[in-house]
């Protein structure tokens, strides 16, 4: 297999490095058309999201773990600029005129019309905790030479899951809810997300293989700028 210190730079992109990417932003523009509904699992009320977001974690572990960092960042800002598109067409869809005999405008809204904090929470916090988890995900791989993929996958969910809760459940409700409450709410879904990550960690191990051999790569990001606002290397 490939040993690639400087990261992953093909003359163009690989059919499954597409693949992985278009799977990260689907669950991730998914999640966030899902999130308005709540479900009651076991007593606990969570997002239905909660079945779809955690895995554009776990495809962006892929991506990091198989391409580099470099390469999760493009496709972490792409799902954002996408995600940001999704949004955009929605709120002119809710301003157009509707035909005269359309009823359905106030479930539209109801169902889709996302406040701007709710939207400026859900950005910032997607940006925060995909960046940490991929950071974390190449610094582990490096520390512990491409061993032990379970534990990097799991420890970088663990951080990045923490700090999207943190900053969404925060930024979204504080002021409106009790601040045990907020807490109670950040910790559930942080849980719920962690055992999500960790019960899908065979899976993983699955895809992280097969694409290793396909695309015969195993990159550390040694020489890596992971500063995430660069938009290329």
């Amino acid at each position: 297999m490939n040993q690639l210190e400087n990261g992953y730079k093909p003359e163009k992109y690989s059919y499954y490095f597409v693949v992985t990417g278009v799977v990260f932003i689907t669950c991730l523009i998914a999640a966030n058309i899902t999130a308005v509904k709540l479900v009651d699992i076991f007593g606990l009320v969570l997002p239905a999201a909660i079945f779809i977001f955690p895995l554009s974690y776990i495809t962006g572990d892929v991506l990091t773990e198989v391409y580099g960092y470099g390469y999760a960042r493009r496709i972490i800002w792409l799902g954002f600029f996408c995600n940001f598109i999704v949004v955009g067409a929605i709120w002119i869809g809710k301003e157009l005129p509707s035909a005269s005999f359309w009823h359905a405008q106030p479930a539209y809204e109801r169902i889709l019309g996302y406040t701007p904090r709710l939207l400026g929470a859900s950005f910032l916090a997607y940006l925060v905790g995909e960046f940490a988890n991929s950071f974390i995900m190449a610094k582990m791989k490096i520390a512990s030479r491409g061993k032990w993929l379970w534990l990097r996958t799991i420890g970088s969910t663990i951080v990045g899951e923490g700090l999207d809760s943190v900053v969404f459940i925060t930024l979204a409700f504080v002021g409106t809810i009790p601040p045990g409450a907020l807490a109670f709410t950040i910790l559930t879904q942080w849980i719920a997300k962690c055992a999500y990550e960790a019960a899908a960690t065979p899976l993983t191990y699955a895809v992280v293989n097969y694409l290793k051999r396909k695309e015969n790569l195993d990159v550390f990001d040694h020489s890596t700028n992971f500063n995430p606002l660069l938009m290329s290397g």
